[in-house]
């Protein structure tokens, strides 16, 4: 077998997508850093123990010393997180990157980091027609992209959908560990006992609306409510999920 064969068939690479969370540093303060992020692994453990977090020091001027961001990192992996990357491409954090033995993903934009483009300020907040039984048309997308991706089905454990720079319209149940994502709203004519994230890309705007509410965590724009306990009174309801400034509220349908 020649060199050529023996690395085809060695290993198979390929790209697909895959669900990153992003921990965003506000001050280099590793003690505080570990103490808050312990508090959310407790809070969620099914949700945030050994997750893969994206490192993203944006907002620290400048970039802090290499011992100071082998300390952040040590905090992230002390509370129960892993992290994988750098976010961001500019030249002084690939340099980082490349002496923390870290990628960059240099393309990486967090839910909470609006798009280049601002989105239009939210609409008025108007009454909500009970859902339907059945699947309708969509809502035209938060993005103003193309018309909505429709799922038929179930989404199995470990599964993710990610509807781009459109809504997302899943006819099926999403089970637990599985995610639909979209840059859009969110319509689910089953029971979701998984994540749903609309406004992936920052769309303030966006909307979640769930036939059956039993979720591990829902997520609009970046601002997120994680479910251990369903409230009573929000169980097996249908519910709709907006944002009002940075809250995230659900009211039954």
């Amino acid at each position: 077998m020649n060199a050529r064969n023996e690395v085809g068939d060695a290993c198979d690479l390929r790209f697909g997508q895959v669900g990153l969370a992003s921990v965003r540093i506000r001050r280099p303060d590793a003690a505080s850093l570990c103490e808050e992020l312990e508090r959310r692994v407790r809070s969620s453990p099914k949700l945030f123990s050994r997750t893969a977090v994206v490192m993203d020091l944006s907002e620290l001027h400048p970039i802090p010393d290499d011992g100071v961001v082998d300390a952040l990192l040590e905090a992230v992996r002390s509370a129960g997180m892993l992290p994988v990357a750098l976010a961001y491409g500019t030249s002084e954090t690939e340099a980082l990157a490349e002496r923390m033995g870290l990628p960059v993903i240099a393309k990486f934009r967090a839910a909470y980091e609006p798009a280049a483009t601002e989105a239009p300020p939210p609409p008025p907040r108007r009454a909500v027609e009970p859902l339907p039984a059945a699947p309708v048309q969509a809502q035209p997308p938060a993005t103003g992209g193309p018309g909505a991706q429709y799922h038929e089905g179930a989404v199995r454990s470990g599964q993710q959908i990610y509807a781009r720079e459109r809504d997302l319209v899943v006819t099926g149940a999403i089970a637990n560990g599985a995610e639909v994502i979209a840059d859009g709203h969110i319509h689910i004519y089953g029971s979701l006992r998984g994540r749903a994230m609309a406004g992936a890309q920052g769309q303030t705007e966006a909307r979640i609306f769930i036939s059956d509410f039993r979720a591990e965590l829902v997520a609009i724009a970046g601002q997120y409510r994680v479910f251990e306990q369903i409230p009573p009174e929000l169980e097996g309801k249908s519910v709709q999920c907006w944002l009002e400034g940075e809250k995230l509220l659900i009211e039954r349908l």
